[in-house]
């Protein structure tokens, strides 16, 4: 697959680090990280998933080259490990809340074509 900054683009047009901020206030969870906040985890696993990166070192090693800030391994899979899943689950519904008619029309999705 071609590497790509598309993914991030989007998301970062659609979710905000505040909203997620919020949903992480919502589920109770305390993210004290200096360099890798959940947000940016949240970007991390998106390219991760779309690249379809092997290893946390394997993503550390091509984070920039997706467009990502660099980050040690060892720190992507720690905070991996830390942040709950309800972190993510809602993040997930708040996304598809907002992907609306207007947000689709504002991001200019091709439409099926086949």
């Amino acid at each position: 697959m071609k590497k790509s900054t598309l993914i991030p683009s989007i998301l970062q047009t659609v979710l905000t680090p505040d909203e997620v901020e919020l949903v992480v206030q919502a589920v109770g969870y305390v993210d004290n990280a200096r360099k890798l906040s959940v947000y940016d985890l949240f970007l991390y696993w998106s390219v991760a998933a779309s690249e379809e990166w092997s290893s946390y070192r394997f993503g550390a090693d091509h984070a920039a080259s997706s467009g990502l800030c660099p980050v040690h391994y060892s720190s992507f899979s720690g905070k991996a490990a830390d942040v709950p899943f309800a972190v993510f689950k809602e993040i997930f519904h708040l996304i598809v809340r907002k992907c609306n008619r207007e947000t689709r029309r504002k991001l200019a999705f091709l439409k099926n074509c086949c």
